[in-house]
This record gives C-alpha cells, sequence and structure tokens, in this order.
C-alpha cells in the first residue's frame, strides 16, 4: 500500500510539473510560429453620393471592390470616409486624410494631394474611366460638335467641385456650379432654369433610367472622357513614399488582373464599355 501510495504521488508531481511548463511558455530557444502582423491602415474619403457602378453613399460598387482586393493583395486596411466632395478635397488637402477616390486629373489639383506619376499623372494607374454627358431637354435645341457648344439659351449646370466646369467655362458659357446632386441639375433643367447640366456618364445612365427619363436626352457626343484616380495626400507619400508606390502599383495590377475584370463585366451596363448612354 505504502508503494501504491509513493507511486500516485510520483504521478502527481510529474502531472503538475507538466502543467507548470505549459504555463511558463516555449523553452529559451525554442522555434515560435510567428502570428500574422497588422498591415497599415489608409483613411480615404470619397463623395458622399451615389456614382454607379463605381461607387454608393453606403459603400458599394467597383471602386471599393478595386480597393478591397489591393488591400487583400498588400495586407492594407482601408478607412473609407464619405462626406460631401468638397470636404472630401479639403480635408485631403489638410493631411486630415490621406487619400481621396476617384478623382480627375486637373493641374492645380497637385496642390491638394498626389496623383501617381505626379505632374503628369500615369493613366494606367488610374481606377477607372468615365465620361461626360450633357443632358438637355427632350427636344431642346442645345448641340455640342466636339468642339463648340450652339444653341445655348441659358447656362449650363454641374455639380459643385466638380472638374468639368474648367472645361464649360473654357467654351465660353455661363456655367451654374450650385448644385451638389446630379438629380438636382436635372430639376433645374426641367424648371427651365438651365439649358443643359453636364453630368457623369455613371449619372446620365441611372437618371435617363429613371423617372426623369422620359423629360430628358442625351447628346451623342460626350463632352469629354477621363481617367479618375486615387489621389493620396501629401504629408503621405513625403512619408511612406514605399507604401504609396506599392498602392498604386497595386491598383494597376489588381484592376488588369481576372477577379476584378470579372467584377467589372458583371456590374458594367453595355453603355459604360464604350456605347452611348
Amino acid at each position: 500500500m505504502a508503494t501504491d501510495g509513493a507511486g500516485r504521488m510520483r504521478r502527481g508531481a510529474a502531472a503538475l510539473g507538466a502543467c507548470a511548463g505549459l504555463l511558463a511558455g516555449p523553452a529559451p530557444g525554442a522555434a515560435v510560429e510567428p502570428g500574422p502582423v497588422a498591415g497599415p491602415t489608409v483613411t480615404l474619403c470619397y463623395e458622399r453620393a451615389d456614382v454607379r457602378p463605381w461607387r454608393t453613399e453606403d459603400g458599394r460598387g467597383l471602386n471599393f471592390e478595386l480597393l478591397k482586393l489591393v488591400g487583400q493583395r498588400e495586407n492594407i486596411r482601408f478607412d473609407f470616409q464619405s462626406m460631401p466632395w468638397k470636404r472630401c478635397l479639403a480635408q485631403l488637402k489638410a493631411n486630415a486624410v490621406d487619400g481621396a477616390f476617384a478623382v480627375s486629373f486637373k493641374p492645380d489639383r497637385r496642390e491638394i494631394g498626389e496623383y501617381p506619376g505626379g505632374a503628369t499623372a500615369d493613366a494606367a494607374k488610374r481606377m477607372h474611366i468615365d465620361r461626360y454627358i450633357l443632358l438637355r431637354r427632350k427636344g431642346g435645341k442645345v448641340e455640342w460638335d466636339g468642339k463648340a457648344l450652339h444653341n445655348v439659351d441659358g447656362a449650363v449646370g454641374a455639380q459643385l467641385g466638380y472638374s468639368v466646369t474648367d472645361l464649360l467655362r473654357s467654351l465660353n458659357v455661363t456655367v451654374d456650379e450650385g448644385s451638389q446632386r446630379s438629380d438636382e441639375l436635372v430639376r433645374k433643367l426641367l424648371a427651365g432654369r438651365l439649358a443643359a447640366a453636364a453630368v457623369g456618364g455613371s449619372d446620365a445612365r441611372t437618371l435617363l433610367a429613371g423617372p426623369y427619363g422620359a423629360q430628358i436626352e442625351a447628346l451623342p457626343r460626350p463632352l469629354v472622357e477621363k481617367p479618375y484616380f486615387l489621389l493620396l495626400s501629401h504629408r503621405m507619400v513625403e512619408r511612406q513614399p514605399a507604401l504609396a508606390r506599392r498602392i498604386w502599383d497595386a491598383v494597376e495590377a489588381v484592376r488588369n488582373g481576372a477577379q476584378y475584370r470579372k467584377l467589372e463585366q458583371t456590374a458594367m451596363p453595355p453603355a459604360g464599355r464604350g456605347k452611348r448612354p
């Protein structure tokens, strides 16, 4: 009996020793499997508006799909913040956010942030291409021949802060940029307060297919077609140039990749792939 009791005591001590070893952790010099390393967080702002198929107010659309794939590829967490467009650009200029999307190229916007490619934005690193379309009332007389506007009997409307306003002013027409949203422009157009409205191609498709569609029409020739970019803050490009290059390079690689192309083909109507809206 004394022998059995001693054996039980020895076995109990061995078990306690094993538990103590587990609690103490691995022995010095033992190999430890590394855990996943958290990547950087990059804060991006975007316009609080539906611009389909690129983005919606609630964070859906091809722009988000593209950036999510970039994040997965580069182990980057993107923090998306929606706000009015003018505020987004102001936040970027103040380095309060790391970037803004999607931004067409204007030389004076280089005061706000950095384009991929710098002074000559690299179109290969764009997020997407879109166009501006001119809308008029059904049966209206306004015409665009690709060089000049004709029969303009009032102001041409554009959204506040949008780059197309520079083009319109260069065409010597009065510009009304007092509206935040494309549907506001159409209401002004139908009320006779505008001769025409310049809107993005995706907005034009949405408006023509919506409740105003029977009262408006699109001019057949686009005003302009241009690439749209992820604009990064001056501070980020200065302090983390390698990260900025990684992001821009990944945008190009992902946009040209099979996974994103499949998403784009599913989301884009035929008009978005080169046909008229």
